[in-house]
This record gives C-alpha cells, sequence and structure tokens, in this order.
C-alpha cells in the first residue's frame, strides 16, 4: 500500500500542464534548425500582445530568476522532480514575490542585470500556478513565450510538446517542398554534374528519373505546420530509404548544448545564408556528433551508386504526434568518368579530428579538436590595419563548433596597452574580448571567414539626456567601441538601480521602488558608465524629489 501511495503521489507531481490558459498556437518549435543553433524550445503565441498569465507547467520549486541574460530578457527557471527544469523567456513582469527576490539582488550586487540562484524551500510552485506575465523582453522580435525543458543535470534540451501533447492540436503532416544532391568532389556526379543541385517536389512522386554515379549525398527542405498556427516549423522527424532500406534517419527530441552549433553541419548552412531556406543534410559530416541523427551506411548516409539500375529513393516525414508524409523518386545508375578530387594543400588544411595551428608573420590561429565539421583548407589573409593587420581565413563566413584562439600582433604605438581588444570587423568592430601581452593580443573566434583585427578604445561611454518626472528617472547611455559593460547610479551616495529598457538605450530609476524617500528636497545625482576597456564616464545632475 505504501508503495502504491508512492508511486501515486510520483506520478501525480511529474504531470503537466499547459503554461498558459488559452489554446496553444506554435509560432516556433523545438529543434527548428536556425543559424548557429537549434531553437531550444517552443515559441506560444500571445496574441501579439504582452501581459498574459505564464503558468507553471508542473509542481516543482523556483530555482533561478534572470534578468538580461542569455537574450532571454526576464526569465523563470522551475526545477520538477523527475530530473527535468523548464524555462519561461522574454517575459515582462515576475509575480511580487520573485519580483522582490530579484530586486534585492541587483541591490545587493549593484547591478541592473540579475542571476538570482533560489533553494527549493524558497519559492514552491505547483502544477497551473501563476509565475509572471508574458512579454516581449531580450532577443525577442515580437510578443510571445519562449519555452525550454532541460534535462536538469545535463542540461541538454528537450522537446516540451513530447510533454504538452494533450493540449495542442495539430493533425498536419509535415511538407518537403524539395530535395538537395550533394555529389561527393571527383568521387560522384549527379544528372551529369559534380555540383550540388536542388529539385522541388512537384507530386508526393516524382515522375522524372534521375541519374547518378559514384557517392552522392541527399538533403531535404521540408517544414512542418499546425492548424491554427501561421508558424513554419521544423521537422521531428526525417528517414531516408534506398530501395527499402534505411540509410539516414533523424529523431530531434533531445539535443545536447554542446551540439548547439552543429546545426550549421547538419544544415546546408552556405545556401541558408543565399536563399534564406534550410536544406537538412540525410548524411553526416565526420566531425558531426550530433545524437539526433543516426546514418546507416558506411559512408555515414552517403548513397553509392555503383549498379546499372534503377534506385528508389523514399524520404518519411513526422511531427511529434505522428502526421507523417513519403516523398519518392528514383535514380538510375548510369556509369560515367568522374573526376579526380582536387588534393587540398597540406600547409593550409586543418582537420577535423586534432588540434591545429596556423601560423603566420604577426598571427597565431589554434583551433581546438572537435571544432569542425570536416577537414577544411584555408586561406590566410591579411591587409593593413590601424593597430594590426585584418586578418581572414577564409573566404566565406565558416562557422566553428567551439571557440578557437587568436593571437594578432599589435603593429602600431599606442598610449595605454590595456586599452587594447580583438574586434570582429564584420559586424561594425564587435567586442570579442581579449588581452595584452609581449606586443600580442590573444581573443577568441568561432568563424574562419570573418575579419578579426586589433581595436583600441580610450573613450569612455557617452552618458546623457538626463530627465527627471515624478518619481522617474531617464538617462541615455552607450558605448561605440567596445561596449557598455555597467552603469551605476547613487543618489545622495546611495546606490540606485538603473534598468535598461529593452531594445534602447535608455535607462530607468523608480524612484518609488528605491531607498530614496520623497520630502521635498534636492537630491544629488551621480551615475558612473564602464566600458569593456575600462573607461569611464561620470554624469552628476540634481533633482527634487
Amino acid at each position: 500500500m505504501l508503495n502504491l501511495l508512492s508511486s501515486l503521489l510520483l506520478a501525480a507531481s511529474l504531470a503537466f500542464g499547459p503554461p498558459v490558459n488559452y489554446p496553444i498556437s506554435l509560432a516556433g518549435n523545438f529543434g527548428e534548425p536556425r543559424p548557429n543553433h537549434f531553437h531550444g524550445g517552443i515559441d506560444v503565441r500571445t496574441g501579439m500582445a504582452e501581459g498574459k498569465p505564464v503558468f507553471s507547467i508542473a509542481n516543482g520549486y523556483v530555482s533561478r530568476v534572470t534578468i538580461g541574460l542569455d537574450g532571454f530578457g526576464i526569465a523563470v527557471y522551475v526545477r520538477h522532480p523527475g530530473g527535468k527544469t523548464s524555462v519561461y523567456c522574454h517575459l515582462k513582469k515576475l509575480v511580487p514575490q520573485l519580483a522582490a527576490m530579484a530586486h534585492k539582488w541587483q541591490y545587493g550586487h549593484q547591478t541592473n542585470y540579475a542571476d538570482v540562484r533560489l533553494r527549493p524551500t524558497d519559492f514552491p510552485v505547483a502544477h497551473g500556478q501563476v509565475i509572471a506575465v508574458s512579454g516581449n523582453t531580450g532577443a525577442s522580435l515580437a510578443p510571445h513565450l519562449h519555452l525550454e525543458l532541460h534535462d536538469t543535470r545535463t542540461w541538454s534540451f528537450l522537446d516540451p510538446l513530447a510533454y504538452l501533447k494533450p493540449f495542442v492540436a495539430d493533425s498536419t503532416p509535415p511538407i518537403a517542398h524539395a530535395f538537395m544532391a550533394y555529389p561527393v568532389e571527383g568521387e560522384g556526379v549527379f544528372c551529369g554534374s559534380g555540383r550540388k543541385q536542388n529539385y522541388g517536389f512537384t507530386s508526393t512522386r516524382l515522375g522524372r528519373k534521375f541519374t547518378a554515379w559514384g557517392k552522392v549525398g541527399f538533403g531535404l527542405w521540408a517544414n512542418d505546420y499546425m492548424e491554427g498556427s501561421f508558424g513554419i516549423l521544423g521537422v521531428y522527424k526525417t528517414r531516408l530509404e534506398v530501395d527499402g532500406r534505411v540509410v539516414f534517419e533523424s529523431t530531434v527530441d533531445s539535443i545536447p548544448a554542446e551540439c548547439n552549433r552543429m546545426v550549421n553541419s547538419w544544415g546546408d548552412y552556405w545556401h541558408h545564408r543565399r536563399a534564406g531556406v534550410w536544406y537538412m543534410k540525410s548524411f553526416a559530416d565526420p566531425g558531426n556528433t550530433l545524437p539526433v541523427i543516426a546514418t546507416h551506411t558506411p559512408e555515414r548516409g552517403l548513397v553509392t551508386f555503383d549498379e546499372e539500375r534503377d534506385y528508389h529513393l523514399t524520404y518519411t516525414v513526422a511531427d511529434v504526434f505522428g502526421n507523417s508524409r513519403q516523398y519518392s523518386f528514383t535514380v538510375s545508375g548510369v556509369r560515367q568518368r568522374l573526376k579526380g578530387k582536387r588534393v587540398m594543400s597540406a600547409m593550409n588544411t586543418l582537420a577535423y579530428n586534432r588540434r591545429n595551428v596556423v601560423q603566420r608573420p604577426g598571427v597565431a590561429l589554434i583551433v581546438p579538436t572537435g571544432a569542425l565539421p570536416c577537414d577544411v583548407e584555408v586561406s590566410p589573409q591579411a591587409k593593413p590595419g590601424e593597430i594590426s593587420a585584418e586578418w581572414r581565413f577564409h573566404g566565406m563566413s565558416y562557422p566553428l563548433f567551439r571557440w578557437a584562439t587568436l593571437c594578432i600582433r599589435v603593429d602600431g604605438r599606442v598610449a595605454d596597452t590595456s586599452k587594447l581588444y580583438m574586434a570582429a570587423k564584420d559586424y561594425g568592430n564587435r567586442y570579442m574580448g581579449g588581452r595584452y601581452e609581449d606586443g600580442w593580443v590573444t581573443g577568441r573566434m568561432r568563424d574562419l571567414g570573418l575579419t578579426y583585427t586589433v581595436a583600441y578604445d580610450d573613450e569612455p561611454p557617452v552618458v546623457s539626456g538626463f530627465a527627471a518626472s515624478r518619481s522617474v528617472l531617464r538617462v541615455t547611455a552607450y558605448d561605440k567601441k567596445s561596449g557598455l559593460r555597467s552603469l551605476k547610479g547613487y543618489v545622495d551616495g546611495k546606490f540606485v538601480l538603473f534598468e535598461r529598457q529593452d531594445k534602447s538605450e535608455t535607462y530607468v530609476c523608480r524612484l518609488d521602488h528605491s531607498p530614496v524617500r520623497r520630502n521635498g528636497t534636492v537630491h544629488n545625482l551621480r551615475i558612473t558608465a564602464n566600458d569593456n576597456c575600462g573607461n569611464e564616464q561620470v554624469m552628476t545632475a540634481h533633482f527634487t524629489y
């Protein structure tokens, strides 16, 4: 009896429910491919409005509250029994108790961001309990709720829909738009060409017969759809069969955090940059270790056409609800001469399965093991810059799975070497960190195709536009070079919180939420702004409150 009661209690504690109190419609689903990352959760529509109540999807406790971190805006983390944690992002407001905890943390640490870690007894929540209201904060383009689910121990991303299916209506199968053929250079041809080429699905069974010889990979452009939703979603399951034998399959149900950038390898990153759509490859690069894909040929999903006969290929695409659709086409093996494979320069080739070091006069690049999808030939090029040369290692954007270390020699003289930093010029001299030592600046990079240089910042941030209205103080602050690192305000020597207004350079202090008491007298305000190179700007003002 005791064991039965324990089982019932555990089952009840693991019950999941919807995060909103209206029919769920999705703007984005789990695992949807995006440049440099998979979509880590589901985007629940809020009717293009803010302020909708957000509910905990299961029993547990609030383990963390963040403000201004990871592009999440305001976010709440709820840890559940059974080893899962749900995360609710882009929120407008927290419930008063959580808001008070975050406010206390910000004042205690004198910062306008927050990272509050809570114990199990600090804020327990029940299934269906309101924890916040929805918003549009952080890296959000429109009001919605971004909901993630993680394995608490490993922090792998999990598909929330696997637990919320009873609350979502979907009887629409995915749709495949086209397939792409990828002949292996020097080892395969498709329809007489060694170049990749795509063909649209005008029907689920193409009447045209294609030709091939040698090793060819395939990729699929497909999307999922749901009734009541205008979102273009990612596909949960894909399977490719050749003559009834499975050569590739994928199930996007759990993505390890460290594998997130492998989306650029599974998907055709360069085609997406050019055309804006993802072809997901039905073969795997040797450095791609994504656990959601499985290959069943000696060549990791590549198809070998070595017989003069018809090969029958069938794609099956399915969603998490089991809705599926099949697409088929025929490829005839036609013997033909294959061109030899171009030999890459041994001096300039980075191997995917080892640590690589590229050295040229004035630069050193260290690419760690596990950062590359496959072997790649680089072509280090430099052009003159202001303080150092401007370096680029590949002719086009080539993202890495992991950070690489980049060292660039400083050629120009500067007054203060502590003001030097690494910059990516393609993004307007984006600050990439870095430290100076013995004539070199060492920083990090994750794309071989960007242009990197050493930049100098001895200019303090800009603080301007102070305004006081009733109980609200406003100020504008930004930094044009290394970027604003912190902004702090003090009234009569006491710290007051200036919160950044989302997606703007405006910072606001609400005096009625601060230690300052209204007494009708003149108060002294001091604001200090610091950038990432240690430059400081101080602004003083007076106001009556």
